[in-house]
């Protein structure tokens, strides 16, 4: 323990690393993507009010993301996004009280359930995906094609490196 008169820590580096930055990017980047689906034409009118009175967050990007087109287990939903089966089912049932996702039984064991996109959840993806693009084409225009196809080439290559 340092004695009592001594100087405190230099303690800047607890919010300059990378992780830090990672933190803020990451969040501004699922920010503006849910702003610019929230004010998509293309997405389903009842999703994008729910984006743009921030109802819909960043957890449920998490279904978005990770839900195949063809469906999933509940399981393998959560263990895909890296969230516990709870945490995942709750997010589900806020998507199937919005018609985004729907429930059905799993064809290869009827005692399972799968979900998968509705219609309008399909509407919701091609939304998301141009709010994505364009999200990409804003941060590309801010900090340059050299530099971010660097950070993204980067960030690619350590999060798919092994431990």
């Amino acid at each position: 323990m340092p004695a009592p008169d001594a100087a405190p820590p230099d303690e800047r580096w607890r919010q300059a690393h990378l992780g830090h930055w990672l933190y803020l990017a990451g969040r501004r980047f699922e920010e503006r993507v849910l702003t610019l689906v929230g004010r998509s034409a293309r997405a389903p009118l009842a999703l994008a009010n729910l984006a743009a009175r921030g109802q819909v967050t960043a957890a449920h990007l998490h279904v978005t993301r990770h839900l195949r087109l063809d469906g999933d287990r509940l399981t393998d939903l959560a263990q895909r996004a890296g969230m516990s089966k709870q945490a995942m089912a709750d997010l589900v049932e806020q998507c199937l009280a919005w018609g985004l996702v729907l429930r059905e039984p799993d064809p290869q064991d009827r005692r399972a359930r799968r979900i998968r996109f509705t219609p309008t959840g399909l509407d919701w993806l091609v939304a998301f995906q141009d709010a994505i693009e364009r999200a990409e084409a804003e941060a590309r225009a801010e900090l340059g094609v050299d530099v971010l196809t660097v950070v993204r080439l980067g960030l690619e290559a350590y999060a798919t490196s092994p431990d």
